[in-house]
């Protein structure tokens, strides 16, 4: 809803550029809005833009490197092919890598174009708590709305997206509301209905101020800074491990981890099924929670360390059980292989007496 909410106020804003009233005309008739987006951006801006009726597929993908940050020659090739309203989304923390877009060089050519930059930012906006790291989000003023997640890196529930826009306007037409029986607040108090999409909400807010007033600047600091230092430690951990490959330059706190059979090196197919299951026994485990993803058409392990709890300790901890997870599945991995050999010399022909 965050990023939905965003990108309504872009779509209102670079239609009423055009004199286009799409709140109140709809998209009947209405100039077509280019929509640019790196080949990495998150599901939830696809279905943001499919409830928004720009749609999922008309988008303009641009090509993204190793890391899944997008391409500042392939973006500026893209834009150069444009000449209507357009909306560019950015990504400041890809959900895989951890990876930043190049944001300065994506919000001068923005800029320059006329296009509304919107950035997603639900792991990677919180860098910018921290004065060390700060500077991956260079570029990120620019940008015309933001999102984030708070239920990631703030520990607090689900459903705690925050979206900031910087056209006040755009963003309340966009998603203002009325009613007869909806009375206007005296003194002209905020209401946050004129902001969101839904009407009515319980207080979201509070567990989030809840925890920044626990924490404070200083807190949230150094608990963003905690997790992407023990996101290297275990990378560092996990590559001493036969077999261990780290897929990502470990900027933020995710980790992209894959495993590769001993003598099955080139065989994508038997690491991507040796990867699998090392995720499965880590999970089966319990010692940690981790997840799978798929990378480039590759299986990988996906490891993300974002709760305020966890210690160095845990890191080994858990290193230690994800390399023990993975001897034990590549030896079942072994053993499989050896019996599928030796089957078709020991299988009874069709035929033969029993």
């Amino acid at each position: 809803m965050a990023n939905f909410t965003a990108l309504a106020a872009a779509r209102h804003a670079v239609l009423r550029s055009a004199g286009w009233d799409v709140e109140e005309t709809g998209l009947f008739g209405a100039p077509p809005i280019d929509v640019v987006v790196g080949d990495e951006a998150h599901v939830t801006i696809f279905a943001s833009l499919q409830m928004l009726g720009l749609g999922r597929g008309r988008v303009q993908r641009v090509a993204v490197d190793e890391q899944g940050r997008m391409r500042a020659d392939a973006f500026h090739e893209t834009l150069a092919r444009l000449n209507g309203p357009t909306i560019v989304c950015a990504q400041a923390g890809n959900v895989n890598t951890g990876a930043f877009d190049p944001l300065p060089e994506i919000a001068a050519a923005a800029r320059d174009r006329g296009a509304w930059l919107h950035v997603d930012g639900a792991f990677g906006l919180w860098a910018a708590a921290s004065p060390s790291r700060r500077h991956l989000l260079a570029g990120l003023e620019q940008a015309h709305s933001w999102t984030t997640d708070a239920h990631k890196w703030l520990n607090v529930p689900y459903d705690s997206g925050l979206v900031f826009v910087r056209d006040a306007a755009a963003h309340r037409t966009a998603m203002t509301l009325g009613a007869a029986y909806y009375v206007e607040t005296a003194g002209g108090e905020r209401d946050s209905y004129n902001w969101v999409p839904e009407s009515s909400r319980r207080a979201r807010g509070f567990a989030i101020y809840a925890a920044l007033r626990a924490m404070g600047r200083t807190g949230v600091a150094g608990m963003i800074d905690r997790c992407c230092d023990l996101a290297r430690v275990m990378a560092d951990r996990l590559a001493a491990g036969s077999g261990v490959e780290i897929l990502n330059d470990v900027v933020l706190n995710q980790v992209l981890v894959r495993f590769s059979p001993a003598g099955a090196a080139g065989d994508p197919a038997a690491a991507d099924a040796l990867t699998r299951d090392v995720v499965a026994r880590v999970q089966a485990d319990g010692t940690c929670w981790l997840g799978g993803t798929t990378w480039h058409g590759l299986a990988a392990m996906r490891v993300s360390i974002s709760s305020w709890q966890t210690t160095e300790a845990d890191i080994d901890m858990s290193a230690a059980a994800i390399l023990r997870c993975a001897e034990a599945a590549a030896e079942a991995a072994t053993e499989a292989a050896k019996q599928a050999a030796v089957a078709p010399e020991t299988a009874t022909p069709t035929g033969s007496p029993r």
